[in-house]
């Protein structure tokens, strides 16, 4: 890590995965639609048990906003997955770097996200 970086803030969230197991896609999509991007349900519904993926995700969304004094919604907190890694891509133009890493285990996912200045 650069002299330079300096953490900011951390931030973390727990979900109930069957929240989102309850929580059908087909028959919510509108719900879906308000908390993740295009490409985040693709990735999710691309996997058989999609509901702990949406979990996980929705997981790093709430630990980002809990890293950063910005108020930010949602759908302007882009996750993809590189080479199975999680990352953080902010819609918005904010000076903010991150390491997240998210877990799933039986019926919980969590996420840690370390947000530092860019």
């Amino acid at each position: 890590m650069n002299n330079d970086m300096e953490i900011l803030d951390i931030g973390t969230d727990i979900v109930d995965i069957n929240r989102f197991r309850n929580k059908e896609y087909s028959k919510n999509e509108k719900f879906y639609e308000k908390i993740f991007t295009n490409s985040e349900i693709k990735y999710c519904l691309s996997f058989k048990n999609n509901a702990e993926h949406f979990a996980g995700k929705f997981a790093i969304k709430e630990a980002v906003k809990k890293a950063i004094k910005e108020k930010i919604s949602f759908k302007e907190i882009l996750t993809e997955h590189n080479n199975s890694k999680p990352k953080i891509i902010l819609k918005k133009k904010l000076n903010y770097r991150f390491f997240v890493s998210v877990s799933h285990e039986k019926d919980f996912a969590i996420a840690m996200v370390i947000a530092l200045n860019n």
